[in-house]
């Protein structure tokens, strides 16, 4: 602000008046009837919470910490029913060493809980899992 002789401030030129607002955006997910709506599930995505529901109440009782971490991990990575993540990427989220990863997907395909579609490797890619909420019933129970 600058100050004239009679003591009255002015405003600085060209700050006389702000200019419109503009009217705030409909945020994401909500409805405005132009085709926003939630896209629907499909029989592939509709069960996702039954499966997570399932391993916790049915089969991670009985895994390491390793194999019960690794199943979520590749759980989460699930698209179309399988699902390619690389071992070194599942020990990082994790928090163990690849060693560790390796030894957890072994158990999961061992116990049922994941199968193997493609084993990956060097100048293979990375192995394709098909992910299951329930393994495969044992001997004992």
């Amino acid at each position: 602000m600058t100050t004239t002789n009679n003591g009255r401030s002015n405003v600085l030129t060209g700050c006389s008046t702000l200019p419109p607002m503009e009217p705030p955006r409909p945020r994401q997910g909500t409805s405005t009837g132009k085709g926003t709506e939630k896209p629907k599930r499909t029989a592939v995505t509709s069960n996702r919470f039954g499966e997570l529901n399932a391993f916790v109440d049915c089969s991670m009782a009985d895994l390491t910490r390793a194999e019960a971490l690794t199943w979520l991990v590749l759980w989460r990575d699930t698209k179309n029913g399988t699902v390619r993540t690389a071992l070194t990427d599942i020990a990082r989220r994790i928090g163990a060493s690849k060693r560790a990863a390796v030894d957890a997907v072994a158990g999961l395909v061992k116990r049922g809980l994941v199968s193997r579609i493609h084993r990956g490797g060097m100048n293979r890619g990375v192995s394709v899992y098909r992910v299951q909420p329930l393994g495969k019933p044992t001997a004992n129970g």
